[in-house]
């Protein structure tokens, strides 16, 4: 995928009588950028074959409810997966824009629980089996991961710790209460608003969880909700070097220069010093238990073991 390089006689257009002209600088430091972000993407496509050739052993079809999560847009091309937690709602705002024939121009201007509308954007398990196969074979398709732990501490915050989350509270808090608490009160029996993490990560790990229902999209891991080892994914974007990434996306579709990945903002992100602290009352026993949970995201994306971790 290098849509990027100009031809001969544009370059040649742009060098004036004495050498280089700003222009031609500009367009070699584009394209120094330009390289050196696909040899990053390169190097991340290399590590997810590795692993998954290394992991996986046997190739399972897809089926239409693995499609759920990959958005649609038939104007640039484009499929993205979205993973909870991992700037999926600007994602969204901006996949808007793209397919919105105009009504949206700027993606800050779409409220955030309109670009949670399932009508507002296609997922690819709507199309038919022919369609589907065609644009998984010619579209550009994208996904963007985060630091495992810390984007399920981002989750907890979010879903557990924040007062207007009521359906959270009471279709998990409280089942979470009534399970991993000791003599529990009433009160929280009914509210499940105050949730600890201990007890969320006693959940996660409790074998009857999964038996009962998949997780959550936003605690379940990348690999289960985007498939990395039967989809090949072009970009794997990383919220670390997040606007770096979703600006090459934008270009390597040529979507209108008009349309920008909105800055984050957020003094209230999760970082990986606060993720920390979340750990410190967890025991070295249950750390490793979770490690080996979200340990073919750490894996595929190339994340290492936090250093906080007491596993070693």
């Amino acid at each position: 995928l290098t849509p990027f390089s100009a031809s001969e006689d544009m370059r040649s257009t742009w060098q004036g009588k004495a050498g280089r002209s700003p222009l031609q600088a500009l367009y070699e430091s584009d394209q120094f950028e330009q390289s050196s972000l696909q040899a990053v993407h390169q190097q991340r496509r290399e590590m997810l074959s590795n692993v998954c050739s290394r992991y996986t052993r046997k190739r399972r079809l897809l089926q239409p409810d693995d499609l759920r999560h990959l958005v649609v847009d038939d104007t640039h091309g484009l499929l993205y997966c979205y993973v909870p937690k991992v700037a999926c709602t600007n994602w969204k705002r901006v996949m808007m824009v793209l397919t919105g024939q105009g009504k949206y121009q700027d993606p800050l201007e779409i409220p955030a629980h309109e670009a949670h509308v399932p009508s507002n954007l296609r997922t690819l398990s709507e199309y038919s089996v022919p369609e589907i196969n065609y644009r998984l074979r010619s579209y550009l398709k994208f996904v963007f991961v985060r630091e495992p732990f810390e984007r399920l501490v981002s989750a907890y915050r979010n879903k557990f710790t924040l007062s207007y989350n009521t359906a959270f509270h009471k279709r998990y808090g409280t089942k979470i209460i009534r399970r991993h608490r000791q003599e529990p009160s009433d009160r929280a029996l009914e509210r499940g608003d105050d949730v600890r993490f201990e007890e969320f990560v006693y959940y996660l790990l409790d074998p009857r969880t999964q038996q009962e229902e998949p997780f959550n999209e936003h605690w379940e891991r990348v690999h289960s909700l985007c498939h990395p080892c039967i989809i090949h994914y072009d970009v794997v974007g990383k919220y670390e070097t997040l606007a770096e990434d979703a600006n090459y996306i934008l270009q390597l579709v040529g979507a209108d220069t008009s349309v920008k990945f909105p800055a984050s903002s957020k003094t209230t992100r999760t970082t990986d010093d606060m993720t920390a602290q979340f750990f410190q009352d967890i025991s070295p026993f249950y750390q490793r238990r979770l490690f080996n949970l979200y340990k073919m995201d750490y894996l595929l994306f190339n994340y290492s073991i936090p250093s906080y971790l007491r596993i070693r």
